[in-house]
């Protein structure tokens, strides 16, 4: 180990800005990259596989379990690739987050708000009812 980088991890032990690099806890190891590409393959898989052989009858509840998946593989993604957890930058990258998928909800649940009313609203009934029947 340099000199520098001795004097770097102690002066960050001394402020309580411990990165986690040298106790092994940190998912920025092989191991923790690898553990995150397997849980990766993984969740990718198994919604492929559920529309694949058609595991569920109804759409409505397959594109439900593909979504629980696909958030479930976003956490998956910030902890071991992004390495965002609640420590990091004293709460900072949490606060950011939580923050950006209010935004992302507000902004994406208005705007199929938004278009469901115009859709609704702005059609005209002859033309609402002869476009369901086009196949």
């Amino acid at each position: 180990m340099s000199a520098h980088h001795a004097d770097t991890t102690a002066h960050a032990a001394h402020h309580g800005h411990d990165d986690g690099h040298e106790s092994g806890h940190s998912p920025s190891t092989l191991k923790g990259y690898l553990t995150g590409f397997v849980l990766s393959v993984i969740l990718t898989a198994i919604p492929f596989a559920l529309v694949m052989f058609k595991a569920f009858d109804n759409a409505g509840t397959t594109a439900a379990v593909i979504l629980a998946f696909a958030a479930v593989q976003i956490v998956v993604h910030m902890v071991y690739f992004l390495h965002m957890n609640g420590k990091s930058e004293g709460g900072w990258t949490l606060l950011a987050l939580v923050f950006t998928l209010m935004l992302v909800v507000i902004t994406l649940s208005g705007s199929l708000w938004v278009m469901y009313h115009l859709n609704h609203n702005m059609m005209p009934a002859a033309a609402t009812h002869d476009m369901r029947k086009m196949p």
